[in-house]
């Protein structure tokens, strides 16, 4: 039996309604019944969790080690992205052909290439060879639009024998309504466009949709997110970015009435330490307490030079702004609030409610923290820290190394936050142990100049890295896959669906789409959402398992897990679309599949867009012989539980 048929008997029982009988199971039950070919292909393992409840707590010492997770960080996601793919790759369909040995000329379809292919060449590295078409297809339309492609739609792709169809169909895909939605939740969850935005947050989705089809500058739209002010914030969609970053002031007892007053200073180091992680790719949150002289020495060079007072002047650009909200019977109301710059200026002998006492006297004057640069003579502060920061290349590295990373696996620079720029320059290398950072520096400054030159244009970004050559390698790597290979990108990584996605994917595939709202419309996606958390328990639970952020924090990757293996078998998300009873796809091809091969097709067309092999047909013959009904349920639950479906490959 061929991986293909391996692939689906891994999770599909052909002598019975394995479904049903895990649907009704105990979760306890349901654990000790884990199929292990299941556990092997997602490499899960169950956590113990009465260890967490036993963990002492922290003595002193372990108190002062409070640095350490920073020393000693998270594997790389480049490892991780590395071992997903050797792993998931043995479940995924055979694809055939042999590593490409150095010397082999490849396509250089953007100057991407060049770099990458280049670089490889050089160093003697062989990579995977190019996707097949149908490999190449359902990649794009997950990665441009966070949906699988419907059956005709990709039927029409693999027929076309146009030499440019790939270039085609980026060009489609990007300039489609699917794709504004899938980067609108993209820049929501990295905007944490959630609660904190409150009656405004409606307004800032279709002002993200909005700047999207429109392909507008992103220059000017951070500009937007660093200068909106006005007598309504709820009017004014920027200030909202600014808003929801508000801290908490002591209760004043003396004044009953003045609960949840904004600590204007600690709001302001909170925004400041958020909007350079985001739009510069620095953390600058140590230095907010102290200098990084005898703290970041094995952290991060760049930082080390920095003073706490260069903190404070970067946070001072916004010294002067002001948030004065609504209040109704001692609580702040959910209206109009207003944005603008008439308070005094950052103060370093302010009171701090989450960071350590702050030191000095007067006001710390705005200077720019990559250049020393200041506001010019009679400009806003605001203004010219927008002015400063989209005209610096670190500001354009940090975008495309962020887009890199979410449609090649991992960033050229890792963590994708956390640049560390004395480490940058390959002419100016820093002091051994330390290395160059970029795993390809030339290529990083390449693009983010080319991301200029493009008038900033994110679509733009996103055409270009689809349609290297670079992004279309499959990623089966027929040879012996070395770990020296991997930050050459030498195949193309996998990655687990994201929270919506997978919710969407299972939607599309079983022809039920949800039933949510996006401000006053009805909606199916929950990409489409302004809030995941309207979307109802139910899935929002699944979501969250699946790592939706929940919009407070920055968000992260999640790994795979036991509890997300056992969701997929049992959550309702999954269990009631594949029942033909509620209609859809099943209930559709049950009724119109005009024989079984036909049905069984069908079912792999609409899930893990390909037809099945020769064995897998055979599988799914038998099962719908034996209960043409329960057989098919039964036959798409288990491919919407298989590696394949789960992953972008």
């Amino acid at each position: 039996m061929g991986r293909r048929a391996n692939a689906a008997a891994a999770a599909f029982d052909v002598d019975g309604p394995q479904r049903q009988s895990v649907r009704r199971r105990s979760q306890r039950q349901a654990r000790a019944d884990f199929p292990e070919k299941m556990m092997t292909r997602f490499g899960l393992l169950f956590l113990p969790v009465v260890l967490l409840a036993q963990t002492p707590r922290p003595n002193a010492e372990e108190f002062e080690q409070a640095h350490k997770p920073l020393i000693q960080p998270e594997r790389p996601r480049s490892k991780d992205a590395a071992a997903a793919t050797a792993q998931i790759s043995s479940a995924l369909p055979a694809r055939g052909g042999s590593a490409v040995a150095k010397g082999t000329l490849v396509a250089h379809r953007t100057f991407i290439d060049k770099h990458v292919f280049g670089r490889m060449a050089a160093d003697k590295i062989p990579h995977a060879p190019m996707a097949s078409d149908d490999e190449f297809a359902r990649r794009a339309w997950l990665d441009a639009t966070g949906r699988i492609p419907e059956p005709a739609s990709l039927a029409t792709f693999l027929a076309d024998r146009s030499p440019n169809k790939r270039d085609v169909l980026v060009d489609k895909l990007t300039a489609s309504d699917a794709f504004v939605d899938k980067w609108t939740y993209y820049f929501e969850d990295l905007f944490r466009a959630g609660g904190r935005m409150g009656a405004g947050l409606n307004l800032f989705h279709y002002w993200v949709r909005e700047w999207l089809k429109l392909d507008r500058p992103y220059n000017e739209v951070v500009t937007d997110l660093l200068t909106g002010a006005g007598k309504s914030s709820f009017s004014v969609p920027g200030a909202l970015y600014y808003q929801r970053d508000f801290v908490k002031a002591k209760d004043d007892p003396e004044t009953p009435d003045a609960h949840d007053l904004v600590n204007q200073p600690d709001t302001v180091d909170e925004f400041t330490v958020t909007y350079s992680k985001v739009l510069l790719g620095l953390n600058v949150a140590c230095i907010s307490c102290h200098d990084g002289a005898g703290h970041l020495e094995k952290v991060n060079l760049f930082l080390v030079k920095k003073k706490r007072d260069e903190f404070f002047s970067q946070a001072a650009f916004f010294g002067k702004t002001r948030q004065i909200m609504n209040w109704e019977n001692g609580y702040q109301a959910n209206t109009e609030y207003t944005v603008d710059d008439e308070a005094p200026g950052y103060d370093r002998k302010a009171d701090s409610i989450v960071r350590v006492p702050r030191r000095g006297n007067g006001l710390s004057q705005p200077r720019f923290l990559l250049t020393g640069e200041a506001p010019r003579d009679g400009e806003n502060a605001r203004d010219g820290l927008a002015r400063m920061m989209t005209s610096h290349i670190q500001f354009r590295r940090a975008f495309v190394n962020r887009i890199w990373a979410e449609l090649m696996g991992f960033g050229i620079v890792e963590p994708i936050d956390d640049f560390d720029l004395a480490r940058y320059d390959v002419k100016n290398p820093p002091p051994a142990p330390w290395t160059i950072q970029p795993s390809n520096p030339a290529l990083l400054d390449a693009m983010a100049a080319d991301f200029g030159a493009n008038n900033h244009s994110f679509r733009h970004v996103v055409r270009t890295i689809m349609k290297s050559s670079a992004y279309q390698l499959s990623s089966s790597f027929p040879g012996e896959w070395q770990e020296k290979y991997t930050p050459y990108y030498a195949r193309k990584y996998v990655r687990m669906l994201s929270a919506p996605e997978l919710h969407d994917a299972i939607a599309l595939a079983t022809g039920l789409p949800g039933s949510f709202s996006s401000g006053t419309e009805k909606v199916g996606l929950t990409m489409q959402m302004p809030d995941p958390k309207k979307a109802g328990a139910g899935v929002q639970s699944f979501m969250r398992t699946f790592g939706q952020s929940n919009r407070d924090d920055m968000p992260k990757k999640t790994a795979p897990s036991s509890l997300q293996a056992m969701l997929l078998m049992q959550s309702k998300v999954v269990t009631e679309r594949v029942n033909s009873a509620k209609g859809g796809l099943l209930a559709s091809l049950l009724e119109k599949a005009s024989d079984n091969k036909s049905l069984v097709e069908q079912l792999y067309l609409h899930t893990v867009s390909r037809k099945p092999s020769a064995p897998e047909l055979q599988i799914g013959l038998d099962a719908l012989l034996k209960d043409r009904r329960r057989g098919a349920e039964n036959l798409q639950w288990a491919l919407l539980n298989s590696p394949e479906f789960l992953f972008n490959y």
